[in-house]
């Protein structure tokens, strides 16, 4: 079984949530988010790791949401966003797509939009609808998978979208860390 338990997931993605908020703020798109990269301390909390597809902005503290934008296709085929997946510009919007993913994986055990060959799932992530096996977290990864990178929670005012979402309510952010 390689689902992990509602109150482990919710931790372990508000950490990686407080990540991907830092990395945006210090002008960087991470671009490659999944569970390999996710690596989980001695002292329980994360760090990422494997940062060579990372989009970087000029080094200056900057606010979410990030107007880096990329052409590139970048990032492992399951995680990979609509906009990259049709070979399109993308921006951080990338990142809370992947971190919808990693969600999606850590509560149900798989990814989403998974297909036979690496072609069959970049339509699914393009064309395929979203569905849930599981309702933990249902309305914030839907959120997360919206195909328009522009109505994608989070592409507007950020992690503090993500972070005032019911899935956290009771967690407190700045004790993480």
């Amino acid at each position: 079984n390689r689902r992990f338990p509602l109150p482990s997931a919710r931790f372990y993605a508000a950490e990686v949530l407080l990540a991907l908020e830092y990395l945006h703020m210090m002008g960087v798109v991470y671009r490659d988010l999944k569970p390999e990269n996710v690596l989980i301390r001695a002292d329980g909390h994360i760090m990422l790791t494997d940062f060579d597809l990372s989009l970087q902005s000029p080094p200056r503290f900057v606010a979410e949401p990030l107007s880096a934008r990329s052409s590139s296709f970048v990032g492992t085929h399951e995680y990979v966003a609509p906009e990259v997946a049709s070979g399109g510009a993308h921006g951080a919007a990338v990142d809370w797509w992947a971190y919808g993913v990693f969600l999606y994986e850590l509560l149900h055990g798989r990814t989403p939009f998974a297909g036979a060959t690496n072609e069959e799932t970049l339509r699914n992530i393009v064309r395929a609808p979203l569905a849930f096996p599981l309702a933990a977290a249902r309305d914030l990864i839907a959120r997360l998978l919206v195909k328009d990178p522009a109505a994608r929670v989070g592409s507007l005012r950020g992690a503090a979208d993500l972070k005032a979402h019911p899935f956290f309510r009771g967690l407190n952010f700045a004790l993480l860390r």
